[in-house]
């Protein structure tokens, strides 16, 4: 194994760079054929964005698909419409909708939706234009408590009340589906070792409203809100969204629960969402699929007539193999015929999945009498059906084994209703244990907090580890089948389970359209040093892909987190001491892995994002309580640290899956944030390390202009370009607290301001502070600040974000030159190189883009002279060997990532050819 030296977690913060030495010179040439570049792309400005599907295969079976497409400012007007074409020249039903305008009101985001007939083709064209007409449209009909939602060829009734979430589902007129409800199973105590008289309670969900937020041509949305209730009690909220597309035979729900239970008390022990699907055919002609790993399938009649001691004929078998209608029992062999009622019937199967290596299949005839096993492997699918010849339900839940534990049951295939149940947390499992995981160990005040946080780097405080408030988002899809599927289609149902097929638009349409700050550039390997970057970015990205399957970063409330750092000693990341734990966030994975996929289109990076962005904004984030709209910092649980902060819940990492997608839940959670200024009053963010006497006070609430105020500009902004009902209140507090951070003495510099809740204004200091912190731009202030230079014309703003990001570099006597004291001992100068080359692209500095790429390749973090190889360890204490090579904290990917990506984009026309 090659040596690599020790750091401490910041000093280490390494920042992977360029191998190859780098000169720039900024020549006169270059400044005056900016504007001629400028010109050229103008001309381009307004040609149609191209659109593919992330992964090959298309749309396969999945009902539709939704994305987002950006427009360069000024380009279309808001109410422009849009046509889809084909590469062979055939329009395509679209539905389109505005998810962000630039200032000026022409359109910055758009949605749309496809259906079907977007199946066959590959690559497609969006313009505007008008859109094709749909041979089928969904509809959406309401009564006082009733929803009915109809693609042309399902039609399902959604309560607006009751415990029903979805009374039933037909296709053809036949009813495929019924009473789709919500089921938790609570246990109400947990004594470790010995849970033989531990109580469960079933509770069931009990719909407190639901509203219609689309209503076709193409797509229908129905969103259903409740709690889970038994008797006079009601907890654990529940959000649902129900997603039909016109044409299809499938639906989409997206179920979102948030935890408001006692942690001491409150142990789920089941969660799921169970459907009854009606069974009219004779029991050899009901089937039962269910998927295993990949292609894999167990493939089953409830009454089977193959392998018997008689043979019924082989055209009797085969049909049944394929799921067909058995010909006529006069016409079989009548030693198999007359003897029916001896051939057993099983009505009931199980699959578990209660690790991410393992899963087991079981089935049984029916309650009171013995399982069977039935087959296992790894990793499953997720998916299944039941139903006979004449229609049944598929069902799949994605994550499966991610997010295990989960699990599939079919109860009572044999009668007359077959109960479905997808698990989101397994019975079958431990119980969902969300205690704290220590008792404090005397940490009763700041002092030896303090303590315990130069120890294990955990940030403790009584009462604050609690997972009160904290959510999980789950994806689930069903089909109404007229028949047994054939393989084939059984097949490409669990293909879209695993992964949902999603259209994109290209990443050169994204660059051209400067959304984001422009602050990204496509992928250039035009010269070998721009070449080596890529490779280093590209190395990063797989390195963590391939821990997050080696460490088995999964399981409901883990997947999509990575850890903080790695114990060298160990060859094990510290997943058990304090703050080097899950990342949570810290130093924004989120936003390199975001800019990693704008520049690449890269379907890998896209859906390791995806992941993260449901995590990061759901579990590390309060929902309810004292602390909604703040997040977690990084910790061995992700709801463990005392610090709830504005920098983990910022909205600046779910914008680009937001604007990419349209998903309505990551809408939600950012339009919750409008307010988080309220949080102030509640928790000072620094209140265990300030030396003089503070009391909040709403019209003098001390919040800092790094991590504080960037994650509430986020929120205003994303409110603001997206027309939301506080889109006025928003802007307004963009632009008064814009303009009272330029008018401090110090502008940026200054750290930390006085903020009025009522007015939304910073009080200006009377006199100048220093106030600079290595954190304070490294959770979405830099893609804040050119996001809102670009859309504000607020001059000293501007300068005052310049003179940050000139400075923060410089050498202490410039810094003192210029403000009269030096910034102090600071951290991460290789993160901070994206300021820099922001700073020189702006002033056309030459001297300081020099200075960017000095401080991106040889300064603290990881630079071309560190190990860029995979050497394996040999005789590790992990668990399974790998590329237990190389100490990288997740510091290093994040600021690598977007100094990297931003550095080329402002600067890297200066490298060397």
């Amino acid at each position: 194994m090659s040596s690599i030296p020790r750091r401490s977690l910041l000093k280490a913060a390494a920042v992977a760079g360029a191998a190859a030495q780098f000169s720039w010179v900024l020549g006169r040439e270059q400044a005056q054929a900016a504007p001629a570049a400028e010109a050229a792309e103008a001309a381009g400005e307004g040609r149609p964005a191209t659109v593919t599907w992330l992964e090959p295969g298309g749309l396969g079976a999945a009902a539709g698909s939704t994305f987002g497409a950006a427009w360069p400012k000024g380009v279309h007007p808001g109410d422009q419409a849009f046509a889809l074409t084909t590469a062979d020249g055939e329009n395509i039903p679209v539905q389109t909708w505005t998810t962000a305008r630039w200032p000026d009101g022409s359109l910055k985001w758009t949605a749309h939706a496809v259906g079907p007939e977007a199946a066959g083709a590959e690559r497609f064209t969006l313009a505007p234009g008008t859109p094709a007409t749909a041979a089928k449209t969904v509809t959406v009909t309401q009564t006082d408590r009733r929803i009915t939602l109809d693609t042309g060829t399902v039609r399902a009734v959604v309560s607006k009340d009751g415990g029903k979430l979805v009374e039933s589902v037909t296709r053809d007129g036949v009813k495929i589906a019924t009473d789709g409800r919500l089921v938790l199973l609570r246990q109400s105590d947990l004594d470790d070792g010995d849970q033989g008289n531990a109580k469960w309670e079933r509770f069931d969900g009990e719909i407190s409203g639901a509203v219609v937020e689309q209503t076709g041509p193409v797509r229908a949305v129905v969103r259903i809100d409740g709690k889970h209730r038994k008797g006079s009690r009601s907890w654990l909220p529940f959000s649902v969204r129900l997603y039909f597309y016109a044409g299809s035979e499938s639906f989409r729900m997206v179920h979102t629960i948030t935890y408001d239970g006692d942690q001491n008390k409150d142990f789920i022990r089941g969660l799921g969402v169970r459907f009854t699907v009606p069974m009219r055919d004779a029991a050899y002609d009901r089937h039962v699929r269910i998927a295993g790993e990949g292609a894999g399938f167990l493939t089953e009649a409830v009454q089977g007539i193959t392998g018997l001691r008689r043979d019924p004929g082989a055209a009797v078998r085969t049909a049944q193999v394929k799921g067909e209608k058995l010909p006529d029992p006069a016409t079989w062999d009548q030693r198999v015929t007359t003897r029916m009622q001896y051939v057993p019937t099983w009505g009931d199967y199980t699959l578990s999945q209660l690790s991410a290596d393992g899963f087991a299949l079981r089935k049984r005839t029916k309650a009171g009498h013995g399982w069977i096993p039935a087959g296992g492997g790894r990793r499953a699918s997720g998916f299944g059906y039941v139903g006979g010849v004449t229609g049944g339900l598929s069902f799949g839940l994605r994550d499966f084994w991610q997010k295990h534990p989960a699990q599939l049951d079919i109860r009572n295939a044999a009668g007359d209703e077959a109960e479905v149940t997808l698990w989101l947390w397994s019975p079958e499992a431990q119980p969902m244990d969300l205690r704290f995981y220590h008792d404090g160990m005397g940490q009763d005040a700041f002092p030896e907090q303090l303590e315990g946080l130069n120890i294990t780097y955990e940030d403790y405080e009584p009462g604050f580890g609690t997972p009160y408030g904290i959510a999980r988002t789950s994806e689930l899809m069903f089909w109404a089948n007229a028949a047994t599927p054939t393989a084939a289609a059984l097949v490409e149902q669990s293909a879209a389970v695993r992964t949902p097929p999603q259209l994109a638009v290209s990443p050169e349409d994204l660059v051209r359209a400067r959304v984001f700050g422009g602050l990204f550039s496509p992928v250039d390997r035009s010269t070998p040093a721009k070449a080596k970057i890529e490779d280093h970015l590209d190395y990063l990205f797989t390195y963590y892909k391939d821990q997050a399957e080696q460490r088995r970063w999964y399981g409901f409330w883990d997947y999509g987190d990575i850890m903080h750092t790695y114990d060298e000693d160990r060859h094990q990341w510290r997943y058990d001491v304090g703050g080097y734990a899950w990342d949570n966030s810290e130093l924004s994975p989120d936003l390199w892995l975001w800019y990693a996929y704008l520049r690449s289109g890269r379907a890998d990076v896209f859906r390791f994002a995806e992941a993260m962005t449901r995590h990061t904004g759901e579990v590390d984030v309060y929902h309810l309580g004292q602390w909604a709209g703040l997040g977690t910092r990084h910790g061995v649980q992700h709801f463990a640290c005392s610090a709830k902060q504005q920098r983990i819940s910022t909205a600046v990492y779910r914008r680009p899956y937001y604007f990419l997608t349209a998903d309505e839940r990551v809408g939600d959670l950012m339009h919750d944030l409008v307010d988080s200024d309220e949080t102030f009053l509640v928790l000072d963010p620094i209140r265990k390390i300030r030396t003089e006497p503070y009391t909040p006070d709403r019209h003098a609430l001390s919040i800092g202009f790094g991590t504080d105020w960037s994650g509430l500009a986020a929120a205003w902004l994303t409110e603001w370009e997206r027309g939301g009902p506080k889109a006025a209140k928003a802007e307004a507090r963009l632009r008064s607290t814009m303009e009272t951070i330029a008018a401090q003495p110090n502008g940026f510099v200054q750290g930390t301001g006085l903020y009025d809740l009522d007015t939304g204004r910073f009080a200006v200091a009377t006199e100048p502070v220093v106030g600079v912190s290595h954190l304070s731009a490294m959770f979405g202030l830099v893609e804040m600040c050119a996001e809102l230079i670009d859309l504000v014309d607020l001059p000293r703003f501007k300068a005052a974000w310049l003179d940050y990001c000139r400075y923060f570099n410089a050498s202490k006597t410039e810094q003192a030159a210029r403000y009269g004291k030096n910034f102090g001992t600071l951290l991460l100068f290789q993160g901070h190189s994206r300021q820099d080359a922001y700073a020189a692209a702006q002033l056309n500095d030459a001297k300081l883009a020099q200075r960017a790429w000095a401080k991106f390749d040889k300064s603290d973090g990881y630079t071309a002279a560190m190990v860029w190889d995979k050497t394996p360890v040999q005789g590790s204490a992990a668990l399974e060997p790998g590329y237990e090579h190389l100490w990288i904290s997740t510091n290093t990917t994040a600021l690598y990532g977007l100094a990297a990506i931003q550095n080329l984009a402002l600067v890297g026309d200066h490298l060397p050819a």
